[in-house]
Formats: C-alpha cells, structure tokens, sequence
C-alpha cells in the first residue's frame, strides 16, 4: 500500500500535490481519507487566522465536481467542530425565549459580549428557515433587546428563525458596523451555514432607527451573503452604503416623511434616487421599495418589511456585480461574490476601488477603477451627498472564480479586463479552487471548482505566432497573466502583446 500511495504523490516545491486519480473510482479509501484529512487540517488553519492558501492542485474531471464539493464541505464542517469557540446555542422554538452570548475580541472592542435570542418559528420549509437579524435601535440596551424579541415573535414572517442581538456597550460602539461587530456577523454566517436548518439563500438584515442605519451599511458591505436587507427610520449618507453593492438584493427602505432627526427623511430620498437611477440603467437589478410614509416621523409601522423581505431569494452565482470596495471601521473585504482580490492595486494606501463584472455566454468583462468622492452637499457637518468620478487601475490582481451557473466549463472562456484580452483557454477544475473558495467565503453555495487568475499589469492578448521561437530577452506569461521564467511546450503571451507556441 505504502509504494502504491508513493505512486500517486508528485514531489512539487517542498509539497506534495496529489494527482487527479486521487479521487477517481479506483481511489483507495486510506488515499481519500488522507486528502480529507489535509482538507481538514488547511481549513483548521485558516479558522484560526492564518492566511495561508490551499496548495495541493488537483485537476478534477466535471462529472467529479458536485461529489468533490460535498467532500470539501464535509471537511469545512469537521474542522469547525473541531474549533474551540462559543457556538450558537441549539435551535429551538422562538417562543421558549433562550439566549446566548458571545464574547468579542478584547482587541476590536473592550469589555464586549454580545447576548442574542435565537430561535426559530413555524414548520421547517424544504430549503430550510429564512434567517433574519434584528438590529435594535439606540435607546436602553435591555428596552431596545426586550423590544427586538417582540418584535421577532409578532411579525408575520413565518416559518422563519430570528437572531436578536444586544449592542455590548453604549457611548462610541453603539454602532452595528463596527469592526468588533463585523467579526460577530461573519462568526454568525458562518456557523448559521452549517446548520441545515438554514437556508443558505435566505438570510436578512433588518433594524429600526441606529438598526436601521446599521442594516444600511452592512446591505451594502455584506450583500454577497445577503437575499435583501430592511432598514427602518434611518438614512445614511450614500458614501456610508454604496447602492451599487446592492444590485443583486432586494432592499426595502421605510422611514416616515416628517423624520427631520439627522436629516433621516432627505437621507432616505437620494437612496430612492440612487436605487431609481441605476435600475434605470439596469433593469434587471437593484430590486427595492423604498418609502417616505406621509404624516409620520421616527416612529412608524414597522410591521411591513419583513414579509416584503421573505418574498426574495438569494442569487449566490450572479453574472453581473457591482462592487466598491471601501474600508468599514478599517475593515476591507477581501472578495464579493464570486471576485477575490488577490493583490490589492492600493497596497497600504487608503482608497476605494470599483469592481464591475459582466458575465455573457463564455466571454467576461472586467473593469477595474478608482473612486473618488467629492461632496457636493453638506448640513449641520453631515456629508449628504456626493458626485463620484472614476479612474481607471492597471494594477493588482483578481480571482475570477468560476462554476457552471456562470459558464460553460466544457468551452474555452474569454476575459477582458479594462479593454484588454487577458485571458482565452479553458479553465480546469480543481480541489485548489473548492478549498480556496470555500475557506474565503464560508457559503455553502460558493465551492467554486474553477478560477482564473486575472494580472492588470500583463500585456493584452494580442495574435498567435505557430512558430517555435528563441526567447531572448522577451518576458513570457501563461494564459492566466503570470510571469513564466522557462516556458515549456504550449501557448505563452510575450511581452510583445502576441500568443506564442513553444
């Protein structure tokens, strides 16, 4: 058994990278075993911070994808219950009022623990409960907390499951977007994902007054794991909650007429002129229903949004995302959807790139941009709005994930990014990408089996010389962009702008 196993091992850098045969129907069960066990260990590493990457490629064949990403979720779930960690409390009727509490870490936010009820109500659907999370609004902690359980108990929004959260200090953190806060809801994702009992595609943020400014900014930040997102009587300035982001989510926005405080009822107006605008532009997108309700102020029905809420479903796999990427409370996201930043184009510096991907039959379109504010209304210190303007990036790289929702992976696809052809070839499954995926995104639905590499510095794509030619002092790529020292036989991109064949 041991030459056997030998005979299937590629000594690579240092590594071993186990070759395709590993999990074909002759596999042995000690071989997938081993490989599950890596898969474990990899992703043991990356729940405990490190940042290191799966390096074991292994090509799969398409049939051997929808199998292998069951495997690799498995190996997910056994290394979360392996992870030391205060874990959400079981799942029980919403009427048994139980709770739990989370410490967050002393080095986001001093002296926080975050107590929440969590519980579900009504029949389990086939696809599993919708989640919402109930942001409270600014008042007494233990009134605002008191309140969010009614609430969660009276709406009509069945068969459902809720987490009610308590802010875990007032003054200065009393905010829902802070980064001691974004560590809670990506705890809470993550672990609300490997309960089967949740449906992956239904999860819903939603909140009343500092909720409702606090549900706004995360819409807009975390849409990728969002169906939609409900802030009441609140309003933030555009910059605070890009309306881009939120082109693939149902946003509903309910704040009254007369609600003067902080500027809430002008605030919630240009996000109905910018939600508008771009379905204008895009009609098949930024799906909302956003109101100013006549005669009312801070205080109106707050009944309504969660039902309108549970009409929508998630689209994990979109082919067209809008994604300005920007620091919350320091915090910047490393992917959306199916992007992941893999050199940042800012480096240390502190700016907002613009990410647009557009998806039709095998081709992908790529922009890549700066974005740059400039107020053009203020109030009482308060920035309301804004005129953006955009620079083209040649620089940085981007993961392209891929799956069969987004191309056809039995044909060659093409990428342009900024104008220029950067990529054209097939892409190859791999567990690489499953365990990559998986571990940047925790979803379920995002086990990307495929990926390409895209460099904004590499020469465009330009024609094909059949000849075998000397190298000389010309710089050489392969067809994902990267910078080949000693090309083998196949296609390469010189320097030069033109495929070359070796």
């Amino acid at each position: 058994m041991k030459q056997s196993v030998q005979s299937l091992k590629l000594r690579l850098a240092g590594r071993y990278a186990i070759v395709a045969c590993l999990f074909c129907a002759a596999t042995t069960n000690v071989l997938a075993q081993d490989m599950n066990e890596t898969l474990r260990n990899f992703f043991s590493t990356r729940l405990a911070g490190d940042e290191e990457t799966f390096a074991e490629n292994v090509p799969l064949e398409l049939d051997e994808i929808e199998a292998q990403q069951a495997n690799v979720w498995q190996a997910w779930v056994k290394a979360n219950e392996g992870l030391e960690e205060e874990v959400l409390i079981p799942l029980e009727n919403l009427s048994k009022k139980k709770s739990g509490s989370w410490t967050l870490p002393s080095e986001l936010e001093p002296d926080a623990v975050m107590n929440y009820y969590y519980g579900k109500k009504g029949d389990r659907p086939d696809n599993g409960y919708p989640l919402f999370v109930y942001l409270h609004g600014s008042g007494s902690r233990d009134n605002e907390w008191s309140n969010g359980y009614r609430f969660a108990t009276t709406f009509e929004d069945g068969p459902s499951v809720y987490f009610v959260p308590q802010i875990p200090n007032t003054g200065d953190y009393y905010r829902w977007w802070q980064k001691s806060k974004q560590w809670a809801w990506e705890k809470l994702l993550r672990q609300a994902y490997l309960n089967e009992d949740v449906d992956p595609n239904r999860v819903y943020f939603f909140g009343i007054s500092e909720g409702g400014y606090g549900s706004q900014r995360l819409a807009s930040f975390y849409a990728d794991y969002l169906a939609g997102a409900g802030p009441m009587a609140g309003g933030e300035p555009l910059k605070n909650a890009p309306v881009e982001n939120c082109r693939n989510i149902a946003f509903n926005f309910r704040t009254g007429a007369n609600d003067t405080g902080f500027f809430r009822n002008t605030l919630t107006q240009y996000t109905a002129d910018a939600f508008a605008s771009l379905q204008s532009q895009h009609p098949d997108g930024f799906v909302h229903h956003i109101e100013l309700i006549p005669g009312y102020g801070h205080s109106i029905d707050y009944t309504q949004t969660t039902p309108w809420l549970a009409e929508y479903t998630r689209n994990p796999h979109p082919k067209h995302v809008m994604w300005e990427c920007y620091d919350m409370d320091g915090i910047r996201r490393k992917g959306f959807y199916n992007l992941y930043v893999e050199e940042d184009p800012r480096g240390l510096v502190s700016y907002r790139v613009y990410y647009v991907m557009d998806i039709e039959g095998n081709n992908i379109d790529l922009s890549v941009k700066r974005t740059s504010y400039r107020c053009t209304e203020s109030q009482d210190g308060i920035e309301m709005a804004f005129k953006k303007s955009y620079t083209e990036l040649n620089k940085g790289k981007v993961r392209i994930y891929l799956n069969s929702e987004l191309v056809d992976l039995t044909k060659p696809v093409t990428v342009k990014a900024n104008g220029k052809l950067l990529f054209q070839g097939m892409v190859q499954p791999t567990l690489q990408d499953m365990a990559n995926s998986l571990a940047t995104f925790y979803d379920p639905e995002r086990i990307f089996p495929a990926s390409v590499l895209i460099d904004m510095t590499a020469p465009e794509i330009t024609g094909i010389e059949t000849t075998v030619v000397e190298t000389g002092d010309e710089q050489f790529y392969d067809l994902s962009g990267k910078p080949v020292v000693a090309p083998q036989k196949g296609v390469h991109i010189s320097s030069t702008g033109k495929k070359v064949l070796f």
